[in-house]
């Protein structure tokens, strides 16, 4: 068997385009453009080349864009400050701030600052705490595209033993609570677990987030699981997941590919958030 390939990078294209249509039926109702504002702290090279990625999302799908790229020595207290006129912005339905901050700022707080109705990472303990019991919230975005690529595969959750590959707050935990929604029983695995192989070998579906190349050896995997790769690893200017991906293959029923898997499905669900933040009714504030 040669498992089929959960194409993220074409079911992206597809979101996209229904983000896109979505916005004009929007603004020839209601006058409204979605916005989003993304603030970018520092030169970090692999942040500024996602916000670069999330500008040019936001022009295809015909978004209100706002950039602000801050220099390092950034002061809590002046991010702080523009995060507070943002979330009274009323042309700016979305705020993200791009991670990782400076040392010397704190995440957390910045975080917290962030309007819960303008939180489109999904990231704001209000959000995080209504998705833990059940209530609609905005998503963090990779456990939603997460979501979305599963339900391509058409596959019913319901009673599957579903296995998380760490624990991070980012994709982790919420791509387990996630899972838990559509009645998987759920194994969140991590680096304490003491035999990581056969945890692996029960999952009919196996996401793997831990962040470790090739992590996950194919014969771990179940005949017919479903395999999402998370990781995205640069080993010597090669890119890898956190599976073996060909060996994986042979066994899964289905299978991301990195990259073009999970990667921009995350860019996608964004977009989706922004414009699902619209009808928040920050637009009356």
């Amino acid at each position: 068997m040669l498992g089929n390939i959960l194409d993220g990078k074409a079911i992206a294209a597809e979101i996209r385009a229904k983000v896109k249509e979505d916005v004009s039926r929007l603004q020839s109702a209601r006058g409204i453009t979605p916005g989003l504002a993304v603030v970018l702290v520092g030169d970090d090279a692999a942040s500024q080349i996602y916000v670069n990625m999330k500008k040019r999302a936001c022009n295809e799908v015909g978004f209100h864009s706002k950039e602000y790229r801050l220099p390092a020595s950034t002061t809590q207290e002046e991010l702080l400050q523009l995060i507070n006129r943002l979330n009274v912005d009323q042309s700016i339905h979305g705020i993200l701030v791009q991670l990782p901050l400076p040392k010397h700022l704190d995440e957390k707080y910045v975080i917290n600052t962030i309007s819960p109705a303008k939180d489109v990472d999904g990231f704001h303990p209000i959000n995080v705490g209504k998705l833990s019991t059940g209530e609609p919230s905005l998503l963090p975005c990779t456990p939603a595209g997460i979501m979305e690529l599963l339900r391509r595969t058409k596959v019913d959750l319901s009673g599957k033993q579903a296995v998380v590959v760490g624990r991070s707050n980012i994709v982790g935990k919420p791509t387990a609570m996630l899972l838990l929604k559509e009645n998987a029983t759920v194994t969140v695995c991590h680096s304490r677990t003491k035999d990581l192989a056969e945890e692996c070998r029960r999952a009919d579906v196996l996401v793997a987030a831990v962040g470790k190349p090739e992590l996950i050896k194919g014969e771990w995997i179940k005949e017919g699981a479903i395999v999402i790769d998370v990781g995205m690893n640069r080993v010597e200017g090669k890119l890898f997941g956190d599976v073996e991906f060909a060996s994986a293959r042979q066994r899964a029923s289905f299978i991301t590919p990195v990259p073009g898997g999970v990667g921009p499905m995350t860019i996608a669900m964004l977009m989706a958030n922004t414009l699902e933040a619209v009808g928040t009714g920050t637009e009356t504030e």
